[in-house]
């Protein structure tokens, strides 16, 4: 029997979707359907949450984006822009943008590296490891309550079944996560 877009009392709105859905697509597939559409919703709904935390700290998605790659780089916390825009897989030119209005907030410098004064780094400021640091625990809190209803043998078994289709899709090309080295 398939129950997942019942419209029971544990229906979810991704059970409602589906029942439309099904009407005007008899073909729909509603396990695909419904394990993707989740998927699509809490990720948006995390970063609706973590977008909020931040916004508290008087920092955008983008900016806390760049300074936890630069902090993934390890110390001294610098890269060149040119490995920070691919890790962060925006366009070259939107870093410098960005990168123009960070330093204006004291979160990152730029120096010509001493070995190629053609070459630039991007080094996290103090400035900028504070705004890091103050947002990590609210980022883990907000991760943590969206996993809470789910005790540690099915976060496990949630954790495997998502590294199987992570594989999957990573098979035929990049691996989905950026690297941090």
């Amino acid at each position: 029997m398939d129950t997942t877009h019942d419209q029971g009392p544990s229906a979810d709105s991704v059970d409602r979707h589906i029942a439309h859905w099904k009407h005007e697509v008899p073909d729909l597939d509603p396990m695909v359907e419904g394990v993707v559409t989740r998927m699509q919703m809490l990720v948006r709904h995390l970063q609706r949450r973590k977008e909020a935390g931040l916004g508290r700290r008087r920092l955008k998605m983008w900016e806390y984006e760049i300074l936890w790659r630069l902090r993934s780089a390890g110390e001294p916390y610098r890269m060149t822009p040119t490995r920070l825009a691919e890790g962060l897989d925006i366009h070259p030119a939107t870093l410098t943008s960005r990168l123009d209005r960070m330093a204006k907030s004291g979160y990152v410098t730029r120096e010509h590296t001493p070995e190629d004064r053609r070459s630039l780094l991007v080094t996290l400021t103090e400035e900028g490891h504070e705004a890091w640091s103050s947002t990590i625990g609210d980022q883990m809190a907000t991760e943590q309550a969206l996993l809470a209803p789910l005790c540690e043998a099915e976060r496990e078994q949630l954790v495997a079944l998502l590294r199987k289709i992570t594989l999957n899709a990573e098979s035929g090309g990049p691996p989905l996560m950026p690297t941090l080295d």
